[in-house]
């Protein structure tokens, strides 16, 4: 391409991931540091070469199970010296911070950067149900009177719709108004999912799953059921992000970042966007092929964000892999998406079965495979060009891997 694409300066040079489950009973910062560690090793580094650190969101933002450690944390607990840190909840996906390392690395502000994503929301929620946020907002307020919610929170959480669960289930059902999805249909993201999650001694989810199964399951908002939405869980994972020079010294092939996506050209509203069968995806898949040559053919494997397995739905149609509103019948029968067919699909088992892990294990998972390296859940034919996406509702992010190449 004519234009100079900077993140292509930038590889994924280590990965690493801490123990995954539920209600492990461990800090955040403990599984930080374990992941940390192991990505900064399998890049071939010391602790003294890494000079930037980002995370998603960091702050606290949403609270401490959901934000993991801030970044200031991380840097005293593991002694960096940084010449760049970053971190924040609003941008492109919950990837942004992988984004902005990239780019950090491309204008030569750090030349090492460790990037990590922590939740301990399975030991936060006990032995009870999941929280949802006018739950969780209204828990902060307590003592305070009646909590006051702003912008769009006061139109929805004052009425039952506490949840993201809530908010695309309106996608879904707009969906099945215009396009004919059917349950049955959507279904086949849970299934194949439960399938990859199988091969996955990492996953919370790994008994199998039939269509009976999806089908009689609670209804948890519809047209979305519990096997719809992702399972909470506590783990961190990893990437350090370096310099393109670095790729020839490191010991495990680099994933080469080719091509990111950004955009965001619509409301950025659970329910107020311009077309509610697309949402941010539409945008951030634009301009990420507006930034390669690769086209929807190259790739051979697709790591698409299914924290509700619509997300995965509107992915599927925005990154072009099939033509608007025909994203049902493309992963009906579930062998387009298998493990063995033409376009394996969250191959770890994504986060309805492998575990809320915010999009991050949906990268590392992308870097496993391009590295030949998935185990028992390898593609048979390595994978060359890999897809990221996360987010999906009011923001979303998208990024390309290639093994070998920028």
């Amino acid at each position: 391409m004519a234009v100079d694409v900077l993140e292509r300066r930038a590889v994924i040079s280590g990965i690493g991931q801490s123990q995954v489950g539920r209600r492990l009973g461990r800090s955040d910062l403990d599984l930080t540091v374990e992941a940390a560690l192991a990505a900064i090793a399998d890049a071939g580094l010391t602790r003294d070469d890494i000079d930037g650190l980002a995370t998603y969101p960091g702050g606290a933002m949403g609270g401490g199970p959901f934000a993991g450690p801030t970044t200031p944390d991380v840097q005293d607990t593991l002694r960096l010296r940084l010449n760049w840190h970053d971190g924040g909840g609003e941008g492109p996906g919950q990837i942004r911070a992988v984004f902005a390392a990239c780019l950090a690395v491309a204008a030569g502000l750090a030349r090492h950067v460790l990037v990590y994503r922590t939740v301990t929301e399975s030991t936060a929620q006990g032995s009870g149900g999941r929280v949802g946020i006018g739950q969780a907002m209204g828990a902060a307020g307590a003592g305070r009177g009646v909590p006051r919610f702003g912008g769009s929170f006061q139109w929805m959480l004052p009425f039952g719709a506490v949840s993201a669960g809530n908010w695309l289930a309106l996608v879904a059902r707009r969906r099945m108004h215009e396009f004919g999805l059917t349950r049955h249909q959507l279904a086949w993201i849970a299934l194949n999912g439960r399938a990859n999650a199988a091969r996955n001694p990492k996953a919370v989810y790994r008994q199998p799953m039939t269509m009976e199964d999806y089908l009689s399951v609670r209804m948890v908002s519809t047209p979305l059921c519990l096997y719809d939405c992702d399972a909470p869980c506590d783990g961190s994972t990893a990437v350090v992000v370096s310099h393109r020079d670095y790729a020839a010294d490191a010991p495990s092939p680099a994933c080469h970042v080719n091509a990111i996506g950004t955009a965001l050209r619509g409301r950025p509203s659970w329910d107020q966007f311009d077309d509610m069968t697309t949402m941010a995806a539409r945008d951030a898949a634009a301009s990420m092929w507006g930034r390669t040559d690769l086209r929807p053919h190259d790739v051979d494997t697709a790591d698409l964000y299914d924290g509700f397995s619509i997300l995965t739905m509107v992915w599927l149609e925005e990154l072009g892999f099939c033509e608007k509103g025909e994203s049902g019948a493309f992963v009906e029968g579930g062998k387009n998406i298998a493990l063995d067919g033409p376009l394996p699909l969250n191959t770890s088992g994504g986060q309805l079965s492998g575990g809320r892990l915010h999009g991050f294990g949906l990268l590392h998972e992308a870097c496993l495979q391009l590295r030949g390296q998935g185990g028992e859940r390898q593609i048979a034919k390595r994978p060359e060009v890999a897809v990221v996406a996360n987010g999906g509702g009011p923001i979303a992010g998208s990024m390309l891997l290639t093994a070998g190449r920028g």
